[in-house]
């Protein structure tokens, strides 16, 4: 498998909180190029068991992306939004949207309002006082509130960033991209399951559903397994307070919002780092969370691990090394084989 066609295939592919139905489809797809089987649970996460026996690991990346939910639809045809995951206004602005309606997309155009006035009840006018929120964004869609109602547009619908702002950009050694978290991950998802498809060992493979509202999928398959190990593939935010290098070595969440990664954890990764020649990054979170520390919070596995790919622009028009996930995918492999034959 093409890591580079995984991504673009993946990046195109909108699939918001709650409707990941058209990048399950394409993932499922992949499983059985592999000559595997897949099967999606009622939460819409794509499971893939090797093995017969009960699973000491998951692995897991998420299949949603942040976007937008319509919470009311004007008499004049206008949508108001807001966000669905951590999705800022003001890191999208305003262009093409694309509104899922029934089994099809509508147009629209995520609009803020004309800048020419220093009106106090204008839009801008709010933004310039106070910045940019979803109170004074709308989408415009050029349909009557008839005719989005009869398309089977609601409150509940979502909005998502059009394909048409979803290709991938190549700036030498990085790319560039919105929704890298986590369609880059799944790419490493797929080459790590891709390597362990004729090991005799006992482990699941997970592309959850749900994750940036709160690791909804991933709390709800654990329940089945409750493993003693989640390794959650994700991304490894460059901020000012846990910083890292723009570079293709994974970063490790040591800590964020709901749990911490246990010591001996980290000298196993130190260990494989070093065996492999890749300087990992170990970061300690004051925000975030994935599928392994939302699960730990819950009880749900003893050993939460998250593995990150280094990215700039978070929950924006993301860019990460190009190496990246083969990198990411390299180390994971390295740790499930020590992980499932206990060295």
């Amino acid at each position: 498998m093409d890591p580079h066609v995984l991504l673009q295939d993946l990046v195109v592919i909108p699939g918001p909180p709650g409707a990941e139905g058209l990048v399950a489809r394409y993932l499922s797809d992949r499983v059985s190029d592999l000559g595997l089987r897949s099967e999606i649970d009622a939460k819409g996460n794509v499971l893939v068991r090797i093995g017969s026996g009960r699973p000491k690991v998951v692995v897991t990346a998420h299949m949603d992306e942040i976007a937008m939910i319509v919470r009311q639809v004007t008499d004049d045809g206008r949508l108001l939004v807001t966000s669905l995951g951590g999705l800022y206004p003001w890191k999208i602005g305003e262009g093409p949207v694309e509104i899922m309606a029934g089994d099809g997309f509508l147009p629209g155009i995520l609009s803020f309002g004309s800048i020419h006035t220093d009106d106090p009840s204008s839009t801008v006018q709010k933004a310039r006082e106070k910045g940019l929120t979803w109170d004074l964004a709308h989408v415009f869609t050029g349909m009557s509130r008839t005719e989005l109602v009869s398309s089977g547009v609601r409150p509940g619908s979502r909005v998502v960033v059009s394909r048409s702002r979803r290709m991938l950009s190549y700036l030498g050694d990085f790319v560039a991209g919105h929704f890298l978290d986590d369609r880059a991950d799944l790419v490493s998802w797929l080459l790590v399951l891709e390597a362990f498809v004729k090991k005799n060992v006992d482990v699941v493979f997970a592309a959850t559903s749900a994750e940036e509202v709160g690791g909804e999928g991933a709390l709800f398959l654990l329940h089945e397994f409750v493993p003693e190990v989640c390794i959650a593939l994700e991304l490894g935010a460059s901020v000012p307070d846990a910083p890292i290098n723009l570079s293709s070595a994974p970063t490790v969440w040591v800590k964020d919002s709901y749990s911490t990664m246990s010591s001996a954890d980290g000298e196993l990764l130190s260990s494989i780092g070093k065996k492999l020649g890749v300087p990992l990054q170990f970061q300690a979170l004051s925000r975030g969370g994935s599928d392994a520390s939302c699960a730990a919070s819950h009880g749900l596995c003893a050993r939460p691990i998250t593995l990150g790919l280094p990215m700039e622009n978070s929950h924006g028009c993301e860019i990460m090394h190009r190496d990246a996930p083969a990198v990411l995918a390299n180390v994971t492999i390295e740790l499930l084989s020590r992980l499932l034959e206990n060295r």
